[in-house]
This record gives C-alpha cells, sequence and structure tokens, in this order.
C-alpha cells in the first residue's frame, strides 16, 4: 500500500455503515438529489441490523400512547436517558413504522389485520411490532432493496480505518478495499458513522465478528470524546456456551426461567413482573443464580428457559427461527423440552456522543463540523444506563433518518474542505507497520484474554478490586499489541491485517468502559457496582465523557443529563 495509488473521491455525504442507520440516512440524502457513498466492510445484508429479532417499538395499539412509551423508556434508562430525545423518538415511533411499511417491509399481523404487538421487556403495554422472530432481517432486506433501486452507491468491503479530522472540522475518511488492499480517500461536506456496537470485546456475546467498535476508537484517537462508554447491556437470554440471541420475544411469549432446583426464580427479584422486567433485572438475576450454584449444564453456568407449555403453533409460526437456534448450537428442541441460557454482551449504550440532530459533539457544549452518528455507534442518549427492548431498530431507523435530513439541511452552509492523497498517511503507516512488525505476540491469542478478563472483570458484577485489575489488564494487553506479528502479507482478502486492526480498536475501547466503570461508584442500569449497590443521583444523575490523555490514560468530564416530565424515582418492576 503507497500513498502514490491512493484515489480520492469526492462526494456530498460519505456515510460509514450500511446497516439500517446507514441506509436510512443514505436514502434521505439520495432522494434530496446528493451524491452519497456508503462505506462498509460488509455486504450491506450482513450487517448486524438483521441479527434484531424480537421487534420495534411504536405505541399504535388504542389502549396505550407514546407519553406511556416515553415512560418506560425513561424508567428503563435508570433516568440516565436524555428525556427531549426520548420524547422526540417516542413520538416519532408510529409514523417511523409506516415508513418501514411503505418501504415494503411486511410485518406480523393480528386476525384483524393490523400489525401485531407483542410484549417485552420493562413494557407497560404490548408494543413490540414484529415479523416473526426475523423482524432486524425483514427491516434490512426491505430498506437494502430500496437503497440498491435507488442507486446508492456502495463500496461493499472497504475498510474504514482513518477519519480525516482537523481543526474542528471532518473531510471524509481514509478507507481501502479488502479484496485488494487498494487505498482511497473519501472527501465529503458531510460524514457520518453508523458502525454498529462493540459487543466482540466480551468472551459470551451475541454480537457478529465485525462488531468491534472500529469507529468508536478512530473518533477516541482524534482527541475527541466518547460518552457512557461504562453501559453495556448483557441481554439475559443468550444460548448456553455461546452467548448466540434468544430474543426477548421468547419471555414475550410466555417463556418462563427456573434454575437447577426447578424454582421459577424470578419471583425473588421482580415479582410483578416476573420475566418481563428490564433486562439489566433480569440478567443479573441468572447470573447470581449462576454464581449461587444453581446454575444448570454440564459447567453448571446457564438457566433454563421454558417454552415446552406453549401452543406448538406459537413456536413454528412466532419463534421459528430461535427454534432452528437451539437445536443447531444446542440440539434442545424447545417444543420438547426446556432449553439452556444465560446473560451474554449484547448492546452498547454509550458510544460517539451527538445531540439530537446527530451532529457529533467535541465537548458536552461543542459540535464537530461535518460530522454526525446514529445508530449503536453512537450515543443520543435516548437508552440511558439500560436500553429498553425493541427500542434499538427504532432508534436506528429514526435517527438515521434524522442524521440525513441533518445533512441535507447542513449541506447548503457547508463547503468541502479539499483532500490530498498525504491524508491517507496515517492509514498506511498503521497497515505497513502491522504487516512488517516481527513480534512474537498472536492476534487470537491477546483477544482472547481481553475478551475473558472483560467478562470476568468488567462484565455483569463489578466492584473496585475487579476494575483495577481490568485496567491493569488493559495496559499489559496494549504493551504486548505493539509485539504482535500477522503470518499473511498478502494484498488480498487479508483477513490476518484486519483482525490485527480490530483488536486495536477493541482495546482502546475497552480503556473507556473501564475508566468510566471505575469512576461512577454508584449502580444504575447495566452498571452493576457490588461495592456501590445502589443508585446515587445526587453525584452520578449526569453523562460520562472521556477522552484520551496520554497513551493508555483516559480524561473524564461529565454532562447534564435531560431531563423532562417524569422525575427520577426508585426504579422497581
Amino acid at each position: 500500500m503507497k500513498i502514490d495509488d491512493v484515489k480520492i473521491y469526492e462526494y456530498d455525504a460519505v456515510i460509514v455503515g450500511a446497516g439500517l442507520a446507514g441506509l436510512a440516512a443514505a436514502k434521505e440524502l439520495k432522494e434530496a438529489g446528493k451524491k452519497v457513498a456508503v462505506i462498509t466492510k460488509l455486504h450491506p445484508l450482513r450487517s448486524h441490523s438483521g441479527a434484531a429479532q424480537g421487534g420495534i417499538n411504536a405505541a399504535l395499539s388504542d389502549e396505550d400512547d407514546t407519553e406511556l412509551h416515553e415512560f418506560d423508556t425513561v424508567k428503563g434508562s435508570d433516568y440516565l436517558g436524555d428525556q427531549d430525545a426520548i420524547e422526540l423518538m417516542c413520538s416519532n415511533a408510529p409514523e417511523t413504522i409506516r415508513w418501514a411499511e411503505r418501504m415494503g417491509a411486511i410485518f406480523s399481523r393480528r386476525e384483524d389485520g393490523r400489525i401485531a404487538q407483542r410484549p417485552f421487556g420493562g413494557q407497560s403495554k404490548p408494543r413490540a411490532c414484529y415479523a416473526a422472530d426475523r423482524t432486524g432481517l425483514t427491516l434490512l432486506q426491505t430498506i437494502y432493496e430500496q437503497a440498491f433501486r435507488a442507486g446508492i452507491e456502495v463500496f461493499d468491503e472497504w475498510y474504514c480505518a482513518d477519519l480525516l479530522y482537523e481543526e474542528g472540522k471532518v473531510k471524509g475518511v481514509a478507507a481501502y478495499n479488502i479484496r485488494n488492499s487498494e487505498p482511497a480517500i473519501f472527501n465529503a461536506k458531510v460524514t457520518m458513522f453508523a458502525t454498529g456496537g462493540y459487543g466482540r470485546a466480551f468472551k459470551i456475546n451475541s454480537n457478529a465478528h465485525a462488531n468491534t467498535g472500529d469507529a468508536l476508537s478512530i473518533v477516541a484517537r482524534k482527541g475527541l470524546p466518547l460518552e457512557d462508554m461504562e453501559f453495556v447491556q448483557f441481554h439475559p437470554t443468550g444460548l448456553g456456551g455461546s452467548g448466540i440471541l434468544i430474543s426477548e420475544a421468547a419471555r414475550g411469549e410466555g417463556g418462563r426461567l427456573f434454575n437447577s432446583e426447578g424454582e421459577r426464580f424470578m419471583s425473588k427479584y421482580a415479582p410483578n413482573a416476573m420475566e418481563l422486567a428490564s433486562r439489566d433485572v433480569v440478567s443479573r438475576a441468572i447470573m447470581q443464580e449462576i454464581r449461587e450454584g444453581r446454575g444448570v449444564g454440564p459447567n453448571k453456568d446457564a438457566v433454563y428457559i421454558d417454552l415446552t407449555h406453549l401452543p406448538k403453533e406459537t413456536i413454528l409460526t412466532k419463534l421459528p427461527e430461535l427454534r432452528e437456534l437451539a437445536i443447531t448450537f444446542l440440539g434442545q428442541d424447545m417444543l420438547k423440552e426446556p432449553i439452556m441460557i444465560a446473560a451474554t454482551a449484547h448492546y452498547s449504550m454509550g458510544g460517539i456522543p451527538v445531540n439530537k440532530r446527530c451532529q457529533v459533539r467535541k465537548s458536552p457544549t461543542e459540535l464537530v463540523e461535518g460530522f454526525y452518528a446514529a445508530g449503536e455507534c453512537s450515543c443520543v442518549s435516548v437508552h440511558g444506563a439500560n436500553r429498553l427492548g425493541a427500542n434499538s431498530l427504532l432508534e436506528a431507523l429514526f435517527f438515521g433518518r434524522e442524521a440525513g435530513k441533518a445533512m441535507i439541511e447542513d449541506l447548503a452552509s457547508i463547503d468541502l474542505a479539499p483532500a490530498d492523497k498525504s491524508d491517507a498517511e496515517g492509514m498506511i503507516a498503521k497497515v505497513e507497520g502491522i504487516k512488517s512488525n516481527n513480534g512474537d505476540e498472536r492476534v487470537p491469542v491477546l483477544r482472547n484474554e481481553l475478551q475473558e478478563s472483560m467478562t470476568m472483570d468488567a462484565g455483569v458484577f463489578r466492584t473496585e478490586e475487579s476494575l483495577l485489575k481490568q485496567k491493569k489488564k488493559l495496559e499489559e494487553l496494549h504493551e504486548r499489541y505493539k509485539k504482535i506479528r500477522i503470518d499473511d502479507k498478502s494484498s488480498t482478502f487479508n483477513t490476518d491485517l484486519q483482525e490485527a486492526i480490530e483488536l486495536g480498536h477493541l482495546l482502546d475501547f475497552s480503556l473507556f468502559i473501564v475508566e468510566g466503570a471505575l469512576a461512577r461508584k454508584e449502580s444504575r442500569g447495566a452498571h452493576f457496582r457490588e461495592d456501590y449497590p445502589t443508585r446515587d443521583d445526587e453525584n452520578f444523575l449526569k453523562h460520562t465523557y472521556a477522552s484520551f490523555d496520554g497513551e493508555y490514560s483516559i480524561k473524564l468530564e461529565y454532562g447534564d443529563v435531560v431531563l423532562g416530565k417524569f422525575e427520577p424515582q426508585e426504579r422497581k418492576y
């Protein structure tokens, strides 16, 4: 990879990531006549949006209303969600569903023809619109079909390796073609990141292998902050051993949790909501049962979810993919027997800080010109300390569109800052540095140590002792990362190289998770400190903004939470 080989492409807008948020933004831009490019390291239909199974929230029924949806979201967030952004999203949720349906998304239906909605954890009413248990895939296929029809230019299997940022302004990205290592600059007036989550930092997780949080590390290495990174959601029901997701739809349709003693244990932790308490509550309950010796399976590291009492037709029509997953990976058929599940790292509440227009923040009060983010890689913050199930697809579609609209509006006043081939020097130096490095450390070994230690010491349960131990481990792994060696030095589909770059990203943002968790001496939502088991609104009802202050040192500052009509109160289910 040489500087002379760098091509420069010019666009009005460049979007990194081709899931729901990225494609929704691209569709808005294309329809407004803007020249837009979408860069993705996967084919768009392999984006992780397609893995969402259970549903997408909207207050559609006569018994529901948008204010109730807002309240459930605020309560679910443990009052750390910004209520202005939550109100904006929830009030527009019904229109977002209609927009998706007009594009061609086919939802499951009630007998009267209206869109079917199922109960989800932490929700007052059944409001998760669904397409059997393949909701995300249905929406992703629909929006990609429309993007393709509109002629949106997609650079699939291109790896975005650097952000072109200087003096408070972004002018595009540097990327290379995974097929042949061809380097390029994508020079644009406006740039958007929509790269998804970072669950691969943990050993047991429900995320695709591509979810390595690349954008977060790229942003942080430019001196920009990341927000609320300590809040990582663990989904209650991942398949035992692998963490592959068993959707909340399984509990929404009536699944019951049992320990090794045959006890339906959620009665101890959430006597009113039972299995449909919020995800953080159910996850901790499951892991507590396992810790206290009431786990099931050969390693006693799971509990049972039982759906055998449900009608066969319910499972075959509403949960067919979940049944197939359990048969394939566990050899257990939920029609005939309970299946083994345990908590799995699932969703990132934190991310790149943005306002309601999806503009990236340089600080709690300043914005970066020409830079936007939406979807799971961003923090708007509608999820606060804990995401309400079925709000992620809604966030991706709604704020993806909002980002597109904001970019269209802002393009009128933003000039193209010209790019030069030299802007790719950082990317080329990183790639060639990894290829030529001749140390004795291996990427899979370091990645495995990272994932195991993050799960053990910065996972569902945390203490000051465990977090300090993990901080030291991350510093050790960073030093060892400097001595990595890869075997493949080629330019064609070099997955060794890509995994080495991704490991660097995983190590970087993990520092932010641990530092934010150390400083937050309370328990709130998905962040549970055993040494500080209660919520502390007086000292910690605030957003964490963390940025690099040296090679491994993280500087923290805090920003206000936007409160509104719902005053913070104790959260019970």
